[in-house]
């Protein structure tokens, strides 16, 4: 006799996630398909919602050729992923053009326009950030790279696109419409566009004011539901295809809410550290609060009342991967650590800046770039490794310090998952950074898989959210070594004052990147 199990898609920006996932939290299979995304030159990042669907269809078909469950024993689907991105739909709900990423700032001269005014702080006049603050705890970015930024330009720069563009999807709701036919969101799908009132007690409602000081089309956004709903089921052609029985599927929700799921770590200030393509540290708190200096806000949770810190850096895991590709040509990762783990803590004195793509918390400045500093004649391709392992830690501990003054409270230990987890020399490397224990969950690249799956669960009410404190586990920890420690102190002090040293050249070496 076999277990019921959740199908679980975890779509993130590199690849997509598909799973098996029992109501114990175990990930019973997966399959794991690579995503391509075009960069342009001015600003922008698109990826092809066909190719997520094929990812699917052979996600699912691998994890039930494994043999692990059984077809008949499925009890829902659940949807997690990136957010902040753009898919636009014509009334048939089919895509019309690419998704614009959460990374695509070709809209920033038109947000710009939306959110500022005469006089402006931060990027927005007065009245808006009041308002939007006050109602949702955050404010779309006057830099573009968000669900306005994507529809401005759309409006603006490919208008015979947007003339045929129903709805603007996340991919996530995209990924819903796609399995049952039915076209909405939540308000957690939607937290990017911060058009809804996040205040204790709301409606899922959009606020009308904040959709028209914003510039968005209402007839354009999609309807509204409490999160944790059941879309719809399977319909049938597509179960047929996937080879599932029609079954319930929960809207989506981002990977911050399925990795606070995914880490166990699920009381108010238990933390978690999430070494992605992205990175965030993040935990529940029993408050509404925003940080506009640091671009960090308290987004609704998944628990009545409460609400779970948000923030991220642009690239995390996506530096090592640029290295291994662009610099060293390595066939792996783990040829890349192996060279790390060859260099001695501090990288001889090599500094590596993890800004690929510009920065988002505990700064927003789209016009920074990474850098390797203190590099000499005697530093060697272990030394240029190990430095990318100990930037993206370093800023990690920024935004540490940053998140730590937000909550009020230090935060002695964090549970660590995300695919950078699975190596021990970057768990090490960031314990000793950090100065905190750090708590490897099981299988931290599939931590979002089982936070997704958990999350069906508890939405069909077959678990609940404390559940999930008891359902995974903790396979490994990390203790800050003194001795690295008393190498790392000072280097961190320097990288606190690169981005003052640097970043009004790189405002000027990349003034267009910053229209």
């Amino acid at each position: 006799m076999t277990d019921p199990w959740i199908l679980a898609v975890d779509l993130g920006t590199g690849g997509l996630k598909t799973g098996a996932v029992s109501l114990r939290g175990e990930v019973l299979a997966h399959a794991i398909g690579h995503l391509h995304t075009s960069y342009l030159p001015d600003g922008g990042a698109l990826q092809e919602p066909a190719e997520w669907w094929s990812r699917i269809v052979d996600g699912v078909h691998s994890v039930i050729e494994s043999k692990a469950v059984v077809p008949g024993d499925l009890v829902a689907v659940g949807l997690t992923g990136q957010w902040g991105s753009t898919v636009p739909v014509d009334a048939e709900g089919h895509p019309v053009g690419d998704c614009l990423l959460w990374s695509d700032t070709r809209g920033g001269r038109f947000s710009a326009k939306a959110m500022g005014g005469p006089i402006a702080l931060f990027g927005y006049s007065p009245g808006n950030i009041l308002r939007f603050v006050q109602l949702t705890g955050g404010a779309p970015s006057p830099n573009g790279a968000d669900p306005l930024g994507h529809e401005l330009y759309l409006r603006n720069c490919e208008p015979q696109l947007y003339a045929k563009t129903r709805t603007l999807l996340e991919p996530l709701d995209y990924l819903g419409l796609k399995l049952t036919g039915r076209v909405a969101a939540t308000p957690a799908s939607m937290i990017l566009s911060w058009l809804t009132d996040n205040r204790p007690g709301s409606r899922p409602a959009y606020v009308p004011e904040l959709v028209r000081r914003s510039g968005r089309d209402p007839a354009r956004l999609p309807q509204l539901l409490p999160t944790g709903s059941v879309l719809g089921e399977v319909k049938h052609g597509v179960g047929e295809e996937l080879g599932i029985p029609s079954v319930p599927v929960v809207c989506g929700v981002p990977d911050l809410h399925t990795a606070f799921l995914g880490s166990g770590a699920v009381a108010p200030y238990e933390a978690h550290i999430t070494i992605s393509t992205t990175s965030w540290i993040a935990c529940e708190v029993p408050f509404k609060r925003t940080d506009v200096i640091h671009q960090m806000a308290t987004v609704p949770g998944l628990r009545p009342g409460a609400y779970l810190v948000a923030n991220n850096h642009e690239t995390a895991g996506l530096c090592l991967k640029w290295f291994k590709d662009s610099v060293t040509g390595s066939g792996s990762y783990d040829e890349v650590c192996a060279d790390a783990a060859r260099a001695p803590v501090g990288s001889g004195g090599v500094m590596f800046t993890p800004w690929l793509k510009g920065e988002r918390s505990p700064v927003e400045d789209r016009t920074l770039r990474g850098a390797f500093l203190n590099v000499s004649l005697t530093s060697g391709r272990e030394d240029l490794s190990r430095a990318v392992l100990e930037g993206v830690a370093f800023n990690a501990r920024w935004l540490l310090d940053a998140v730590e003054g937000f909550v009020r409270r230090p935060l002695p230990s964090l549970r660590i998952l995300g695919g950078g987890a699975q190596s021990d020399l970057w768990c090490q490397v960031h314990a000793d950074i950090l100065g905190r224990r750090l708590e490897r969950v099981a299988e931290p690249t599939y931590a979002n898989l089982r936070g997704a799956g958990l999350f069906a669960a508890i939405s069909i009410g077959r678990l609940s959210l404390d559940d999930a404190r008891d359902v995974v586990r903790v396979t490994d920890s990390f203790e800050p070594q003194p001795e690295a420690r008393a190498v790392y102190e000072p280097m961190y002090e320097e990288f606190k004052h690169f981005y003052d040293r640097l970043h009004s050249s790189y405002a000027r070496l990349n003034r267009q990147a910053a229209r």
